[in-house]
């Protein structure tokens, strides 16, 4: 059976056999089109060349005022020794999974004590003016106090007292100590975060039947916390490092694991092994706190550039 003439089947027939004119020509690119792809082309070019020049100038300045200065040798020496690195690093390993287990159950509690205190600074009449008196000067007290000091009067302090009849271990006290301080801070984020929820949410709520706590808890806090959650990560961020000052305790973290191996070999090289081990901890958390930021950005950004 034969194709009708010009119909699309007699279009690709031709195209097929060689002959006529394909059913679709190509579009024809503007001058103008062509302007802007070479000039993206130059701008990616540029780019290029002046991101190579800066990296060549930071590495000639780095050979210049670290490694070519008269010191380096020993400063590598001290530092930088493979071999002590290698045969410190069990020890220290070890105390940073010590760290670790501080991280963890502290990071928990700081969430949980945090929104709690947050709540209570939230809560409106003049019946909870108590509770928030007492959660606004837990916050005043813990943010001023440097955390050393924190742990010194929990680690040393409190065991003085005997409360407990058994004797806690140095990781129990920090734990306390670090969480004490950083739901100070938590708690002023997530109060930022719910206070920056429209009360048109709150008053919707309400009109639907649901109580207070129910609206705080189905509608404010999910909201609130979508709205802190990079503020609350770079807490974290910095509580990671802060959990190394454990080791003012006693307690054999990788700090002070560091410490007894630089006492055994004269090195300083167990420091930076455990220096390593922390910016190790720390950079998955900092990229992942960079893309979400950027994709809040992006998402809250939706059709407001013209």
């Amino acid at each position: 059976m034969t194709p009708a003439p010009g119909s699309a089947a007699a279009d690709r027939a031709r195209a097929a056999a060689g002959t006529g004119s394909p059913p679709h020509e190509p579009r024809q690119v503007s001058d103008v089109e062509l302007a802007r792809r070479a000039f993206r082309k130059r701008q990616g070019a540029a780019s290029v060349a002046v991101s190579i020049a800066s990296t060549l100038v930071v590495a000639v300045l780095a050979w210049l005022l670290i490694i070519n200065t008269p010191g380096w040798a020993r400063v590598q020496q001290q530092f930088f020794d493979p071999e002590i690195a290698l045969a410190s690093l069990p020890r220290v390993w070890d105390g940073f999974l010590l760290n670790l287990r501080v991280l963890a159950m502290s990071a928990v509690l700081v969430l949980v004590f945090g929104l709690l205190l947050a709540t209570l600074r939230t809560l409106r009449g003049p019946v909870w003016l108590p509770l928030r008196a007492l959660a606004a000067a837990y916050t005043d007290v813990f943010r001023g106090i440097p955390l050393i000091i924190v742990l010194y009067l929990v680690g040393f302090g409190i065991p003085g007292l005997q409360l407990i009849p058994v004797r806690m271990p140095t990781e129990f006290w920090g734990t306390i100590a670090i969480t004490l301080t950083y739901s100070a801070y938590v708690s002023e984020v997530f109060r930022a975060g719910i206070e920056a929820v429209h009360p048109s949410q709150r008053h919707a709520a309400r009109s639907l039947g649901l109580s207070h706590g129910q609206s705080m808890r189905l509608v404010v806090v999910p909201q609130a916390f979508r709205k802190v959650t990079p503020a609350l990560m770079n807490d974290f961020v910095a509580m990671q490092k802060d959990v190394g000052l454990i080791s003012l305790l006693g307690a054999v973290d990788a700090v002070r694991a560091a410490q007894i191996e630089t006492a055994a070999y004269f090195n300083f090289t167990p420091y930076v092994v455990a220096a390593l081990l922390f910016v190790l901890l720390a950079i998955p958390t900092i990229r992942l706190t960079d893309w979400y930021t950027a994709r809040v950005r992006a998402r809250e950004q939706i059709g407001g550039i013209v």
